[in-house]
């Protein structure tokens, strides 16, 4: 469905074509604004809603943050085309997540960093989160490096989020990480990722619904890809245009109240981006709204 905009700024074009093209009432501001009081991010009707920046992993800081902010965004999470979690310094860090931050954006976790069984490595990382003043991280830990990963969790307390990523990888489904990680300290735990666990055969509602306790980021996105754990492409596409029973996780989320981010993550490849994210979040926003 096409929509004609008339002359408006340009925060008002992205969210009047996002819900209109969606039949959306635009809600105004209920949505994932900070908290008066507090200064927090407040949630989206019971859900703190954020955004993955590898959704824009082609994009400079300086042309995310504005997008963000034009979207009332209030939290992101920073893939390593933004911040260098794992090359960079603790000052290169902390300066992105600043600029974030003057924007009045919360940066509340990282992209999925990859933890070999490196001390050097593991360390790196470590200190680059906690010096930007993270305290949690999306990982990808090899098996045997969890119990060095054990070490700086206890010494930092920074949450690590082990990621599923579908048929073929090292923890295919939700389910598979938890197996591995269950014997160590509870703050790794998972990034429940639901596009990859429905790809690889999975339930994502019903893993959420299993490993609350264990459970500190959701990466959000839709799909084609069929339910069958074959390796095969995952063919994203805008939230709600795929088969995947979003509401379902929503519900899951709400039920659990599940304290951390949910964020999307916007895969599908296409040139307007932007257009793409801003329906995501305006069918995410009704959706809410409605519950």
């Amino acid at each position: 469905m096409s929509t004609k905009l008339p002359l408006i700024s340009r925060r008002e074009a992205l969210r009047t074509s996002a819900l209109a093209a969606l039949g959306l009432p635009i809600l105004g501001t209920a949505f994932g604004r900070a908290d008066d009081r507090t200064g927090s991010p407040a949630p989206a009707h019971g859900l703190k809603l954020g955004i993955a920046s590898y959704s824009f992993y082609t994009l400079s800081v300086e042309q995310v943050i504005p997008i963000v902010r034009d979207l009332e965004i209030p939290t992101i999470s920073l893939h390593n085309a933004h911040a260098h979690w794992a090359t960079g310094t603790v000052a290169s860090c902390r300066e992105v997540v600043k600029k974030f931050a003057d924007a009045g954006i919360e940066v509340t976790s990282t992209g999925v960093i990859d933890l070999p069984n490196d001390e050097a490595v593991v360390r790196k990382a470590f200190e680059n989160i906690g010096g930007a003043g993270l305290s949690k991280m999306a990982a990808n830990p090899a098996p045997e490096a969890l119990p060095l990963v054990e070490k700086w969790v206890k010494e930092t307390n920074i949450k690590v989020g082990v990621h599923n990523h579908g048929p073929g990888a090292i923890y295919p489904t939700v389910a598979n990480a938890m197996k591995v990680i269950q014997p160590y300290d509870p703050r790794i735990g998972l990034c429940i990722d639901v596009g990859h666990s429905w790809q690889a055969g999975e339930n994502p509602a019903a893993a959420i619904r299993s490993y609350p306790e264990r459970l500190y980021e959701v990466h959000l996105w839709d799909t084609l890809a069929a339910n069958d754990g074959t390796v095969a492409q995952a063919v994203p596409v805008s939230m709600g245009h795929g088969i995947l029973n979003i509401k379902a996780v929503v519900a899951a989320l709400l039920d659990i109240k599940f304290p951390f981010e949910s964020e999307l993550e916007y895969l599908e490849r296409t040139k307007d981006k932007v257009l793409g994210v801003a329906e995501s979040i305006g069918y995410l926003r009704g959706m809410l709204s409605e519950v």
